[in-house]
């Protein structure tokens, strides 16, 4: 975690007004709002449109399939030193499919061994993205020899979503939500 308290404290149920009960009424209806939305609850303009694109990039309208796409947010979070982010993602990952070793491999990255072409195409992707905000043509090469145009947009779509996340989460100091722990590998950040 990058600041061991937050900047922007997320909201009680008790301080949200109408609009704003309104917009994490659905959450709310599926047991609790993590912190995340807790915290930007305090723009509900702004969260009632993050919540529009993050909805389309975890949904089926996404192409990627579950777990590629939860590969190209666990790396994404990992690289942007979101604690946070990689915690409720692994959670995540882990329901789909992916494997408690495969989360530690994504740290590692595309050369870690154990990766299909497939995954480490993706993964390849996703650190173009996040050094250079343009993926090279060796790794595009990479993402077309598995996966449909949409397929390779929605990689681009989705790092800029979590890259967008990571930073909101970094920068207001979103705090984990109860009974979660913090990866060893990203105290300190």
């Amino acid at each position: 975690m990058r600041l061991a308290e937050p900047r922007i404290a997320p909201l009680t149920d008790a301080e949200m007004d109408e609009v704003q009960r309104e917009l994490v009424a659905p959450m709310t209806a599926t047991g609790r709002v993590l912190n995340i939305f807790r915290t930007l609850i305090r723009a509900p303009k702004a969260t009632r449109g993050f919540l529009a694109w993050g909805n389309y990039i975890m949904s089926r309208r996404n192409d990627l399939p579950a777990r590629e796409r939860e590969i190209v947010i666990l790396r994404t979070g990992f690289l942007c030193k979101s604690g946070y982010e990689w915690t409720q993602h692994v959670e995540i990952g882990l329901r789909i499919g992916l494997t408690t070793e495969e989360c530690e491999r994504i740290k590692v990255g595309a050369e870690a061994p154990g990766w299909s072409p497939a995954d480490a195409a993706l993964i390849r992707a996703t650190d173009d993205l996040h050094k250079d905000q343009f993926i090279s043509n060796a790794s595009w090469a990479g993402l077309k020899a598995h996966f449909t145009d949409k397929q390779c947009m929605d990689v681009v779509f989705t790092t800029g979503q979590y890259t967008q996340v990571s930073m909101i989460l970094n920068s207001f100091g979103v705090q984990l939500d109860p009974g979660q722990t913090l990866d060893p590998d990203l105290k300190g950040f």
